[in-house]
């Protein structure tokens, strides 16, 4: 039997990672934290760092289209935010209105980041993942990766994914 693996040999992983710092900005979506009291958005900031990116801006919202609007449209407009990631507001509750804001913003979802994130989400977590909405969207012709909550989840996609393939999914987008 033939098993899909991720490339492992030097040739194939030029398409991974990259040498390339990215500039990410960073929206917390909640209800229920500060930008003092944000484990999650912290989280997120600490780990792109860690990586060698440059984190452009951060911010925490409401769980509301128009604030999640009013502060990601002049984002996307500048030169040196290359990608997005927000935390929180991809459940099914209510109140969860991330997804909902990008959708309204006439963004392209792909489809593959959300399958695989709600994958390995269920290694972690069990039938519970498939509540996420995580996803991935391409507004402006950038990407705005859309994360659950919790700090488990925001390491997960951005360690397992968001890390290893940011770099060329901006330069796909650049072309």
């Amino acid at each position: 039997m033939n098993e899909t693996k991720a490339p492992s040999d030097a040739s194939s992983r030029h398409h991974l990672h990259g040498d390339r710092a990215l500039g990410i900005a960073v929206l917390s979506v909640s209800d229920t934290h500060t930008e003092q009291d944000d484990p999650s958005g912290h989280l997120a900031r600490d780990l792109l760092t860690q990586a060698g990116h440059r984190v452009i801006h951060y911010a925490l919202v409401a769980n509301s289209i128009a604030d999640v609007r009013e502060r990601l449209e002049p984002w996307l407009k500048e030169v040196g935010v290359e990608a997005v990631i927000t935390v929180g507001g991809t459940g099914v509750s209510s109140r969860d209105l991330t997804v909902n804001a990008l959708e309204v913003m006439g963004g392209r979802k792909l489809d593959g980041f959300g399958e695989v994130y709600r994958s390995l989400s269920f290694q972690e977590v069990g039938p519970l993942a498939i509540i996420s909405r995580a996803a991935l969207f391409v507004l402006q012709g950038k990407p705005v990766f859309t994360l659950p909550g919790s700090e488990r989840a925001v390491r997960t996609a951005i360690e397992k994914l968001i890390v290893p393939a940011a770099v060329h999914l901006v330069e796909e987008l650049e072309r």
